[in-house]
């Protein structure tokens, strides 16, 4: 593999209220789909050995409008799962849990649909997807969400999991990863598209 370029997927109604949205499935705005066409450029006339794709219809839709239309669906690319928080704000939390902060407290479990995921949980999956970009030829590109491609960053750079907190990232921006030197490094981070 030469580099890897992630697509964090344009904005949701969630997305842009700040409410914590892992397996809800909900489609982007017309903001968020403006972003995801602004990302084509970047992929223009650019063969990927690999292009891997969230499940979800805001990760697919971006993937679409950005021009990937060859891709594969991978489970592992799917957002951190936040049980019990899934669908509330960080301020709505803090009135039950004070102080709470994802990357150090972690989620409490949820239902049957949303049980939750721990920090490790997560970089599990991250892992994997990128143990199987490593094997990839050329350039390889992964559409996802803003919590799952911090943990892959961090896990990427041989960091901790919730080192990803150091990393913020906006929905509709790109960022690459990719080898100084054999070593993993990053590249850029949280671009937008001008």
């Amino acid at each position: 593999m030469d580099e890897l370029l992630l697509l964090r997927h344009g904005a949701t109604e969630w997305s842009t209220a700040g409410k914590h949205t892992g397996r809800t499935d909900l489609p982007l705005t017309s903001e968020g789909e403006d972003q995801a066409r602004a990302l084509a450029p970047l992929v223009k006339g650019n063969t990927f050995g690999l292009t891997l794709v969230s499940p979800a219809q805001r990760a697919r839709r971006t993937a679409e409008l950005a021009g990937l239309t060859d891709y594969e669906v991978d489970p592992d690319l799917w957002e951190w799962d936040y049980g019990g928080y899934e669908g509330i704000t960080t301020p709505e939390i803090r009135k039950t849990r004070p102080g709470w902060y994802l990357w150090r407290d972690g989620v409490i479990p949820g239902d049957a649909e949303h049980p939750g995921e721990s920090a490790a949980q997560v970089a599990a999956r991250a892992d994997r997807v990128i143990e199987r970009a490593r094997r990839a030829e050329g350039r390889v590109v992964l559409v996802a969400h803003g919590h799952f491609l911090r943990v892959l960053a961090a896990r990427w750079l041989r960091l901790d999991a919730r080192d990803g907190r150091l990393l913020k990232l906006d929905t509709g921006t790109y960022s690459r990863l990719g080898f100084e030197h054999s070593e993993p490094v990053l590249v850029s981070w949280n671009s937008p598209v001008s």
